[in-house]
């Protein structure tokens, strides 16, 4: 009984940490994104919230708090309401399988760095992927909105599309570590990263999961050029703080995910096991920033084209060549 009673205590003692650290992490990401974005275009970004700005991501909470919550006098309220939440929550669920740390010793016995583990672990982070679109196609419906509408199409299409190759650019991963636990992933790269023999896995599932959270050169559902703010075009307050939140949580996950099964999770040398994790994770995320000041926004039929037709493709050679090769060194 005690340690039942002992065991609930730590997973909620975990799930509080993982929570506050996402969303601070989210909170800053906006400011380290708009900073590095400035001086990528020889301006200064925010600098008036505190020292060097570092109260900006607080002055901007408050600013969402105090704005009006309005709602369409068209749009279907019940649905328009909650599905900003489907966005938020899909994406701080997806942390929970994800280790981010080797173990800590707590009253006596060993706790694990990561919130839950379990066999289906990866099939759990596909499904909550699957299920994030619906924010999305919701949100924009709901709104009764022509541009709404036409960013839910677009992120629906781009969503469904890309999946496919994010899954199956895994499947050498899945083969090599003979196990769908992300823990298991991270303990089968004890001795090289996934990305030494699998660099094409790496390159499409980096490629793909970028798609999939719709950051730039595929962020086709928020063209503001044309779609004005895509399918959160009448979300205000902390409505659109959901799905700016989603976003950037996403971001944090797609370098917790990169690092996990390509880059040997928390293992490295020298440092302790949560700062090595940490570093991978800043460096795909920073990357990501780093394209988005960089890239212009593709054209749809160019981003349907490279899924479809390129992606996928290639992904299925790669699944086919590396079970050819495993079978000729097993042999």
């Amino acid at each position: 009984m005690e340690h039942w009673f002992v065991g609930i205590i730590l997973l909620i003692i975990k799930l509080a940490v993982v929570l506050g650290v996402l969303l601070l992490i989210a909170g800053y990401l906006v400011l380290v994104e708009r900073k590095l974005l400035a001086r990528l275009q020889a301006r200064f970004g925010p600098n008036r919230a505190g020292k060097f700005g570092i109260l900006q991501p607080l002055a901007d909470i408050l600013k969402l708090l105090t704005k009006e919550d309005t709602v369409p006098g068209e749009a279907d309220r019940f649905i328009f309401l909650f599905a900003p939440a489907v966005v938020a929550v899909t994406t701080l669920l997806l942390f929970a399988v994800v280790p981010f740390g080797d173990t800590l010793t707590f009253l006596g016995r060993p706790v694990p760095l990561v919130v839950t583990d379990f066999n289906a672990a990866l099939l759990y982070v596909f499904a909550l992927l699957s299920i994030g679109v619906y924010g999305v196609v919701l949100g924009g419906w709901a709104s009764n909105s022509k541009y709404s509408l036409l960013g839910a199409l677009r992120g629906a299409a781009q969503m469904i599309s890309y999946e496919l190759p994010l899954v199956l650019s895994l499947a050498p991963v899945v083969m090599i570590a003979g196990s769908f636990s992300l823990v298991d992933i991270v303990n089968a790269q004890s001795r090289y990263p996934f990305i030494m023999v699998q660099p094409v896995s790496f390159i499409l599932f980096f490629i793909s999961a970028a798609a999939e959270i719709k950051r730039i050169p595929f962020d086709l559902p928020e063209a503001e050029n044309e779609l004005v703010a895509g399918y959160h075009t009448e979300y205000s307050g902390m409505r659109f703080a959901l799905y700016f939140l989603g976003e950037y949580i996403s971001l944090v996950v797609l370098g917790s995910l990169v690092a996990v099964f390509f880059l040997g999770g928390w293992r490295g040398p020298f440092l302790p096991p949560l700062a090595w994790f940490a570093l991978k994770v800043l460096a795909i995320v920073l990357v990501m920033i780093w394209m988005r000041g960089t890239l212009p926004r593709l054209r749809y039929d160019q981003l349907t084209h490279l899924g479809w037709k390129v992606l996928i493709p290639i992904a299925l050679v790669n699944i086919i060549v590396s079970g050819g090769l495993m079978m000729a060194w097993k042999t």
